[in-house]
């Protein structure tokens, strides 16, 4: 099944690229390389204190939807891309060590979207953070590459 048809398939939904710009490029191109800016959960605290790994798990799955529709408003398929590299920041107190866990709600939705093996197969960072912008639980940018 193509990434595209996986994607729909899993209830994520595209819309139209709008023409206003924003304040950020949520997807900047160089050549076939795609950088996506970070992006935020709609959760907020800390894991460690009021968030658990479960609920964190599931907000980088969140953002890595986000990212997808940033992406998928820059190429007109998915099938198009191959992922890169994910650098997931986690607000989280100084003992907690999980973000990897955390982070991997956003690798797990990529490899079932592009493939484990294939085009889903990528690098990442999962770091702790004191805090994020507006005590955000989970922060995740992303880079991506267009296929020949």
């Amino acid at each position: 099944m193509s990434a595209e048809a996986k994607a729909k398939e899993l209830g994520i939904q595209f819309t139209p690229a709008e023409g206003a710009k924003s304040y950020l490029n949520l997807c900047a191109r160089s050549g076939k390389i795609l950088f996506l800016s970070g992006h935020v959960s709609d959760l907020k605290g800390k894991l460690g204190a009021d968030v658990t790994v479960e609920k964190g798990y599931e907000a980088a799955k969140q953002v890595a939807t986000k990212l997808l529709q940033s992406l998928r408003k820059e190429v007109s398929s998915l099938d198009q891309v191959r992922v890169i590299k994910l650098l997931g920041c986690v607000n989280s107190t100084p003992d907690f060590t999980d973000q990897h866990l955390v982070i991997n709600g956003a690798s797990d939705l990529f490899h079932t979207i592009f493939g484990k093996e294939t085009d889903g197969y990528h690098a990442r960072s999962a770091v702790g953070f004191v805090s994020l912008p507006t005590g955000v639980a989970v922060e995740i940018e992303a880079i991506f590459e267009i296929k020949s």
